[in-house]
């Protein structure tokens, strides 16, 4: 009864921001955002701390802007995965665009598989979902909702255009295969992990287990990695896919030191990005709840 009670609310919901205008639909969802906003504490404490953590230098009240426009910026992209069934190359020329494809295309002719290093900023269901519309599907790696039904409806959205998942459950076997077949897939790699999947690396100087996964694979089969991330880019009012040259890890025969500093590579990169674009990141996740032994939890 449950299962289906949220599948039909998040259906109606999708219908709804999916036929408004989008000005109109994201007037709508940034008021939803910002209920959310006031109404979890627990979120918005997290938010807090993360911030705290990470950029102590700015003032209280930018740091409290920059959480604000997290919440306005998961509103719209909420529009836009309630509207991703209706866009086509034609009607997304002008307002969204990709940056550095020459990038992904030189990594991707390397016939070894391509690894896109992403994470929970700017327009991240987008970013595949574009990519897949102007031409390139890849693969993402997922964690499946626990309703069904609304699993299904969501990978459904995601595929419309050649794109596959892969379930977390099959992680290594999964990109294994797709690497050695020349196949491209994207990994976030910016969520709180536990050991062994993860590792601890820098990450805004603050000690955070890290997926280890994308460095192990891209280690053992030589397959490109190359950072991609699809932001809001204000000054010219439209998304931009930007995908940056690739990275480059150093094999000294040390299987596990050369995992641990591909994924600090990996990490430090997606700082960079973050601080690019700081109200664009996704500060209320617990990034920081697993610690290094004898260390106090930061929650």
């Amino acid at each position: 009864m449950r299962e289906n009670l949220e599948f039909w609310l998040v259906l109606a919901v999708a219908r709804t921001l999916g036929r408004l205008p989008r000005g109109l639909a994201r007037l709508l969802a940034g008021g939803l955002a910002f209920a959310v906003y006031w109404s979890f504490g627990r979120l918005r404490r997290v938010g807090v701390r993360n911030l705290e953590l990470a950029l102590p230098e700015l003032p209280f009240d930018e740091r409290n802007r920059i959480l604000r426009g997290v919440y306005i910026h998961l509103g719209w992209q909420l529009v836009e995965f309630c509207r991703m069934t209706r866009y086509t190359p034609e009607n997304t020329h002008g307002w969204m665009r990709t940056e550095g494809l020459d990038n992904y295309l030189a990594a991707q002719a390397r016939g070894k598989g391509v690894l896109v290093l992403t994470g929970h900023l700017g327009a991240w269901e987008l970013s595949s979902f574009y990519h897949s519309l102007m031409g390139y599907p890849m693969g993402m790696v997922i964690r499946r909702l626990d309703n069904r039904r609304l699993d299904e409806f969501v990978n459904g959205i995601r595929c419309l255009h050649g794109n596959r998942v892969l379930d977390k459950g099959d992680f290594a076997r999964g990109l294994l295969t797709a690497m050695r077949t020349g196949q491209t897939v994207g990994i976030l790699m910016d969520t709180n992990m536990t050991p062994p999947q993860g590792v601890f690396v820098e990450f805004f100087g603050k000690p955070a287990c890290t997926a280890s996964g994308l460095a192990r694979v891209a280690l053992k089969t030589g397959a490109a990695v190359l950072p991609g991330f699809m932001m809001w880019e204000a000054a010219e009012r439209r998304y931009v896919l930007h995908f940056g040259p690739p990275l480059v890890f150093e094999q000294t025969g040390d299987e596990e030191t050369d995992i641990i500093a591909a994924t600090q590579q990996c990490a430090s990169v997606t700082e960079t990005w973050i601080r690019r674009y700081p109200d664009q990141w996704l500060w209320i996740h617990r990034r920081w709840k697993t610690r290094p032994a004898g260390e106090p939890g930061i929650y």
